[in-house]
């Protein structure tokens, strides 16, 4: 089930909101566990079992961590957790190369992915690193905590959610109109980003893909970014906005990352959770920035090839996270002084992210080098028909998703709501919330079915 289905939009979610409000308010984290159970049992039953056990496993380590806080046990509950993670998620990798280094290239293996580990278990493994610290308390309640880990909003695909995000909504957490209109709000500007922009874009860069030219391959980069972006804040804002809706604060995810003026920046503003997570959990406890040059770069190789392999079982992932991590280095140590906000500093970053990106789209490495040459103008034509299909069919759609990275629109509204306009843009805001959403579920009755993207990491 996703967020952008007819199913889960009429009646999943009008479902919960009915027995939600209806319930006392101490059964309600009971109704939001159940509801989440539901979820995510219609979105992989299979592994409904894995989930509850890394609950209950989490919970347990964080309560012997509470009464004796030893690196032993702290090191057992994470080793518990990677390994669930390295288990499902990388060991058809591993194996699969093993096999063709040693030519058993005929065995197959079949393991499959269970929808948001690479999520949860960071959440978990956060959790009792964070009660380690003493940072927080442990979870009294078996049930608080399984609601706080399965909360279906945030379980498949983020934002990662740390306990102390929202330890005080789990138990104190106060509903208002104001809360819910405000999720409702947020909610439909991410549906309306995933399923008009973000799955449009999709529909529009497989032509330019399948007869490259040199600009046509330019331009498919820069669709197949801006799906990554609509796609994956979308998801995040829709998340956001059912948290509200419920009473739940999560943490921002993205704020407006392609228009920074460094590569640094850029990892400041695009999935600040992540961020943050290997920030906190990696980078700081590896000594961060307080040690010797040569250490420092070896932490951010570490980082980075976490963050790479985070992403998926594959070779592209990987070299995505070095291919970050070398230009995140170079800006440290030889660019910094020459990167300030003007166009020059957001050309560079821009045009950095985007190649990044391609290579985070490509999996295979031949097809990636295709791409790569093409955009270098070697083996294709600087422009063909597909190319002036494309600037004569999509231009507006393509002018939409290039206005929409930038964070002008938002402060101009912000602007007038303060003003004099303020009641005739909150007015004006429902009206704009109900007609993209009607939009919306017009566009998902008519089109094909497209995942979130980040549901296959």
């Amino acid at each position: 089930m996703v967020f952008s289905s007819i199913r889960f939009l009429f009646f999943f979610l009008p479902l919960l909101f009915l027995c939600y409000y209806v319930a006392p308010k101490r059964y309600r984290n009971v109704v939001l566990l159940l509801f989440s159970f539901v979820f995510y049992y219609f979105s992989e039953k299979e592994y409904l079992l894995l989930l509850l056990v890394s609950c209950f496993l989490s919970y347990l380590f964080g309560m012997l961590l509470e009464k004796k806080k030893t690196k032993g046990l702290l090191f057992l509950g994470i080793f518990f957790h990677l390994g669930l993670l390295i288990y499902f998620k990388y060991m058809n990798f591993f194996l699969q190369n093993v096999t063709h280094l040693f030519g058993l290239s005929s065995v197959s293996f079949s393991i499959i992915l269970p929808l948001g580990i690479s999520f949860f278990t960071f959440q978990n493994i956060s959790y009792l690193v964070d009660v380690y610290r003493g940072n927080i308390s442990r979870e009294k309640s078996f049930f608080g905590y399984c609601t706080y880990i399965s909360f279906f909003p945030q379980l498949v695909a983020g934002p990662i959610v740390r306990y102390q995000d929202i330890s005080h909504d789990l138990s104190f957490r106060r509903e208002s109109i104001a809360s819910i209109s405000e999720g409702i709000q947020r909610f439909v500007f991410g549906l309306a980003k995933k399923v008009l922009i973000a799955d449009a874009l999709f529909l529009v860069y497989e032509p330019l893909f399948s007869s490259p030219s040199f600009f046509g391959l330019w331009i498919c980069a820069i669709l197949i970014l801006f799906q990554i972006y609509y796609d994956f804040s979308g998801y995040s804002d829709m998340a956001i906005g059912l948290g509200k809706m419920f009473g739940f604060s999560f943490p921002e995810n993205f704020d407006y990352p392609l228009v920074s003026a460094s590569i640094t920046e850029f990892w400041r503003k695009w999935h600040m959770t992540l961020s943050s997570f290997f920030r906190d959990y990696v980078y700081i406890p590896l000594g961060g920035n307080r040690v010797s040059k040569c250490r420092h770069i070896f932490n951010l190789f570490v980082v980075w090839l976490l963050t790479g392999l985070w992403h998926g079982a594959s070779w592209n992932f990987i070299l995505w996270g070095i291919y970050f991590f070398v230009f995140l280095t170079l800006e440290k140590y030889v660019l910094k002084r020459f990167l300030h906000e003007g166009i020059f500093s957001h050309f560079y970053t821009f045009v950095v992210v985007l190649i990044s990106f391609v290579i985070f789209q490509y999996t295979d490495f031949e097809t990636l080098f295709v791409v790569l040459k093409g955009m270098m103008g070697i083996g294709v034509n600087l422009w063909n028909s597909e190319f002036f299909s494309f600037c004569s069919n999509h231009m507006i759609l393509f002018m939409i998703a290039c206005f929409g990275i930038s964070p002008f629109l938002k402060k101009m509204i912000q602007k007038l709501q303060k003003g004099r306009m303020g009641k005739v843009m909150e007015w004006a805001s429902v009206l704009v919330v109900m007609i993209l959403f009607l939009i919306s579920v017009s566009s998902i009755i008519s089109s094909s079915f497209h995942p979130f993207i980040y549901f296959r990491f």
